[in-house]
Order: C-alpha cells, then structure tokens, then sequence
C-alpha cells in the first residue's frame, strides 16, 4: 500500500464486479488480505498506509475497523457469489499493516472469524499474520495457534542497534530471534523474518550479523528487502537535507549477494527475487498467489485487491472506511480493468521474479529476441529458455527490473 495510489475508473458503490471477471472464479488460487492501519510509531522509511494513535479519533479504533472489516468482507462474499457460481473458500489469508499484533492474539482471532463467517476457510489454508517482535510474547503465539493461525512472519530489519536507529525501528536487536523462537516453540512449523539491507551507516559485518541471528532463529522462510527511500517519508526529508546517504547500489548488489550465498549455504533456496525458502512447504502461499496472478479480496483502509484482471483499491482513512461501510457502500475508492495486452505485461513483471520462471510464449516476438539477447549477456539461463522458459542467471537476479524492461521492449 504505497502512499499514492494509481488513478482509475469510479467504482460502482455496491461493489458489483463485471461478470468478465467473476466468470473463472475459482481457477485460480483465491487469497484474502486484510490490511491492519494500526501502528505504535512511525518508521522513517515506512509509506505504507498507517496511523499512530494520536493520529486517530474514537471513529477511527480497532472496534469501528473490525466491524468496518466485517461489513467489507460479508459485501465480498455477496459480490462473488454473483457470478452464480459458488464462492471459493481461502486458500490463503494474509494479515498485515500496519502492525497487526498490536491488536493480540483475542483481536487477531476476531479478524480470521470475520474471514470464516464469510468466505469460509479452505481445510488446509495458510494463514499468515505479520508481527512486530516487540508486541509479541509466548502467549501471544500460543493465541494464535488456539486462533487457526499457521505461519508468521517477524519484521527483523537487522540486528545491528545502530542500523535499526536509523530506520526508526523501536525493537531491541535481539528480541526478533527471541519472538521467532518463542512462535516455533508455540508450535509454528512456518516462521519468517524480514530483512532490509543497503540502510545508510550499515557495514557488512553489520549484514553478516543480522544474517547469523536468523540463522540461530531456526526459522524457515527469510524475506529481504533493500532499502528504498520513498517519497514523502522522514528518511526521504533526511537524506534531501543531506543528513543521511542514499543507499549505493553497487553496495546493494553486494548485500544481496552474501545474503543470498548465506542463506543458500544454509539451505535456503531463493524462490522469488527477494524470499528464500528451507523447502517447498515453507514458501509463503499468499504470496506467490500474487506473483501467479491468482485472485484475492484486499480488505481494510487503503487494501488493493484483484478478481479476474479487475483491480480496486479502498479509501485510506480508517474513519472513511468506517463510515462509508456504515452507510452500506463499498469502501472501493476507484479500479482498473486489465485488458489482455495490461495482463500479459504484467504476467511478465511477476513471473520473472520467480525461480520458476517465464513462459516464453508469454512474450511478443521482439520479446523473444530480447530474451535470446539477455541469455548472451549472461541475465537468462540458455538452458531454461531452449526449454521454453525465461529464468533469471544469479546476475539477472541482481538486475530483474532491467530484464523485464528489455522483454517488455
């Protein structure tokens, strides 16, 4: 949830989508999101769609969200099942923000209830919410388990005190291992920590620590992000005053290659650009539903959403939300709907990012050449494109936004 939205088309009040779209429901995975607004404090790197408390009113709470997210997810269910065909239970849920754990395990349970009574949960669903280590404890993940929760995914950054001052993070350096160990012993088979590397001031000792920590986490699944610096927020203002550096991306690329050597090593296996997996089993389902161009129903203030090439996007204020769900309309602020030329690009842009590749009949014909082009220059694997598809080289990994680029042409 980015702070600026795409512009689109005006969404229909009732939240009616084209019977275009509801007519594959069901053939593809169908995810639902929910997007928790709450935050104790504001990271200077963050331009996700959230507010501290003193930035809310008593309109804008945890019990006027949960039945504003109530009202949204029951309106979700009434508009697939127009289509008349049965609405497919989730086979994901994904809980982030924001920081969800700060509404604890009791209000955490409420939100998968208000899933279950309205889409209904598949038998073998993953569910996943994303937890800030410092609003964790024992208890709490034993709620969450007692709750139906089955993965959860830990907001690292680093280790190093130093780097976690810059980014404004309020956690103590050891406290993300402590949270995964205590989640693992809660009984949690699937537990992630994400990493941010490239953080102005950050060594690579620093790195190297911050990966030995989720190495003693005993965790299964690693995401890392490298820095980005977005517009609008207080590192963005800090590095324009010439306070703080912008992050190298030679010093990028060489961040992201000893990650990626570290966990390798550990056997961790990277199966998108950014997220590494010990095995099949532990790679993160809702996402890569996403990236496969599955279905889902984003709900909460400012959530995104996409069923069958239509995307829409919900107002972002948390009293807004409440309110327009109160007067019975859909929280939907505006859509786009994708024709086939918008979803093939963007099949294109997702799919390369995965360890499992393109198809190449995906591509035009100068995408084609393009991608014989990017196995001479060492981005493509030869092998993998005689096969029919287009995988990204350990160098195409570290420049995946520029290959994309040249197969989109």
């Amino acid at each position: 949830m980015t702070a600026q939205p795409p512009t689109g088309e005006t969404a229909p009040s009732d939240g009616a989508l084209p019977a275009s779209a509801l007519a594959t429901l069901g053939q593809r995975p169908f995810g639902v999101y929910v997007h928790v607004p709450f935050c104790a404090t504001r990271c200077g790197y963050c331009d996700f769609n959230t507010y501290t408390a003193d930035e809310l009113d008593s309109n804008s709470g945890f019990r006027s969200w949960l039945d504003g997210l109530r009202a949204e997810l029951a309106l979700g269910a009434e508009v697939l099942a127009a289509g008349g065909g049965p609405v497919p239970p989730a086979g994901t849920v994904f809980v982030g923000g924001g920081t969800p754990s700060l509404l604890g395990a009791e209000g955490l349970g409420e939100v998968l209830d208000a899933v279950r009574s309205s889409f209904g949960l598949h038998d073998e669903a993953e569910v996943t919410t994303e937890s800030n280590p410092e609003s964790t404890s024992p208890e709490f993940f034993h709620g969450l388990r007692r709750a139906g929760y089955t993965r959860v995914s830990l907001g690292m950054q680093s280790s190093a005190e130093h780097v976690l001052r810059v980014l404004e993070r309020r956690h103590t350096p050891g406290r993300a291992v402590e949270a995964a160990k205590e989640a693992g012993a809660a009984g949690f088979e699937h537990v992630s920590l994400d990493l941010i590397y490239g953080t102005p001031g950050e060594r690579t000792e620093d790195l190297r620590e911050s990966l030995n920590a989720v190495l003693e986490a005993g965790v299964d699944h690693v995401s890392a992000y490298s820095l980005i610096v977005e517009d609008g927020t207080a590192m963005a203002r800090k590095v324009r005053r010439g306070e703080l550096p912008m992050p190298d991306e030679d010093v990028l690329a060489d961040r992201y290659e000893l990650i990626d050597s570290v966990l390798s090593g550990a056997g961790m296996g990277w199966y998108e650009v950014s997220n590494w997996a010990a095995g099949d089993s532990a790679r993160c389902l809702h996402n890569i539903g996403y990236w496969q161009g599955g279905d889902w129903w984003g709900a909460g203030p400012g959530a995104h959403s996409h069923i069958g090439g239509v995307r829409w996007w919900n107002v972002k204020h948390p009293a807004r939300y409440s309110a327009v769900l109160g007067a019975g309309r859909s929280p939907a602020a505006a859509r786009e709907v994708l024709d086939t030329e918008d979803q093939r690009i963007e099949r294109i842009m997702l799919e390369l990012r995965l360890a499992t590749g393109l198809p190449v009949d995906v591509l035009d014909d100068p995408g084609h050449l393009a991608a014989k082009q990017a196995v001479a220059d060492g981005l493509l694997h030869g092998e993998a494109l005689e096969r029919g598809r287009c995988v990204l080289t350990d160098r195409g990994r570290l420049l995946a936004d520029g290959v994309v680029r040249r197969l989109l042409g």
